[in-house]
């Protein structure tokens, strides 16, 4: 099983959304909540050039934004 970590904050659509898709699947992931820390949020614009939310991290491989497709390719590849 590959691992997932969905990065979020607590007042995003998308990310209920990506939660949600997730739990329909069956997937397990790792939430990460970037606004209780202002560093998490710094590492994660560094590591993906983005500052929107949700970012989904499937074994090094990055989603921004809810993508059903892409994460079920991600998960499949």
């Amino acid at each position: 099983m590959k691992s997932v970590t969905v990065y979020t904050t607590s007042s995003c659509p998308y990310c209920v959304m990506v939660k949600n898709f997730l739990l329909q699947q069956n997937i397990p992931f790792k939430e990460i909540n970037v606004e209780e820390s202002p560093q998490l949020m710094f590492d994660l614009v560094n590591k993906t050039g983005q500052m929107g939310v949700p970012q989904i991290e499937i074994d090094g491989q990055w989603i921004v934004g809810f993508n059903p497709s892409a994460i079920m390719r991600a998960l499949s590849n």
